[in-house]
């Protein structure tokens, strides 16, 4: 994700969560449950997930125990990341970026705002085709390094929320997962409808949670400091996308939910769960899948993983 800063223009009070591995695992279950209720699964799956939960009750002693999270800001944590953010591992790149580069080829060459920006991954491809590139993000770190990237781009320290651009001042925007770090979505459509000229374009891709069940997504990120927390992240409806663009005057020109490629856990590569790494930090959920692998791809089949827009501002 890019980063956007979540806490000088957002109200909401940012308390400390508690994470316990033991409760994501019976989440995990929990939800493969409500699905095969609904009639997902048959017969044998229910008594399957139902025996998972004994065993995840029986097996407790081997997780680490609940942890307590603060809040960490979006600059503290993309700053902490920025260094890795653009190593293979991320599954939310390779089926982002096809999408987002087809809408992006559909635009005439002009002046191309990357609100977010982080290490410049879109705002390279904008410059190879042509366009004029702004860069802005709340991350001195990631802006560095998308200096390295793209030299021929200019980056500037800034939140989407308000952008040193002019008025009508730019063809195109482009905000790729950052906007699920802003709580309120009006202020960012506002901003983006002011910089844009008339028939301007605006491309936006966004994360759909991980909590299913949840608004609220945090994200477990690490500071320069070493010091842990969680940036706040939240989820939006898809109507919540609407009700802020359409006010504005953009029109939808396309909208795409791309499923995840493939099963969360694939079962030919599900390896012996390992002990926790660090008792003290917050559980990986992505590793806690494994200890679950059947609940984890029940619950995430049909679940979106993202959600890109391409908006056109009325003439």
């Amino acid at each position: 994700m890019s980063s956007a800063d979540n806490t000088p223009l957002d109200s909401e009070p940012l308390p400390i969560i508690h994470q316990h591995p033991l409760a994501f695992l019976i989440g995990l279950e929990g939800v493969a449950l409500l699905k095969a209720f609904a009639g997902e699964f048959d017969r044998q799956f229910t008594e399957d997930r139902l025996a998972g939960i004994r065993a995840l009750l029986d097996a407790a002693e081997t997780l680490a125990g609940g942890v307590d999270v603060a809040p960490l800001s979006s600059q503290d944590g993309y700053d902490g990341w920025a260094q890795t953010y653009d190593e293979p591992g991320n599954g939310l790149f390779p089926l982002e970026e096809p999408l987002v580069h087809e809408l992006l080829d559909s635009l005439p060459v002009g002046v191309a705002v990357d609100a977010a920006c982080g290490t410049g991954r879109h705002a390279a491809y904008l410059a190879a085709r042509g366009h004029t590139v702004l860069g802005y993000d709340t991350s001195p770190r990631m802006l560095q390094v998308a200096r390295e990237k793209v030299p021929a781009a200019s980056f500037e320290e800034a939140d989407l929320r308000s952008l040193p651009v002019a008025d009508a001042g730019c063809d195109a925007v482009i905000c790729t997962l950052a906007l699920a770090h802003v709580s309120d979505l009006g202020a960012a459509f506002a901003e983006f409808a002011r910089v844009l000229r008339p028939g301007g374009h605006l491309v936006i891709s966004d994360t759909r949670g991980h909590f299913v069940g949840s608004r609220l997504y945090p994200l477990i990120k690490w500071g320069l400091d070493g010091r842990f927390g969680y940036v706040p992240t939240w989820h939006h409806p898809t109507s919540a996308y609407l009700r802020a663009a359409l006010p504005h005057g953009f029109r939808v020109r396309a909208c795409h939910e791309p499923l995840r490629d493939g099963p969360m856990v694939k079962p030919q590569a599900v390896p012996e769960p390992a002990p926790p790494a660090d008792p003290q930090a917050p559980p990986d959920v992505w590793s806690l899948h494994l200890r679950a692998p059947d609940a984890a791809n029940a619950t995430y089949r049909d679940h979106p993983a993202l959600i890109i827009w391409h908006f056109q501002l009325d003439e």
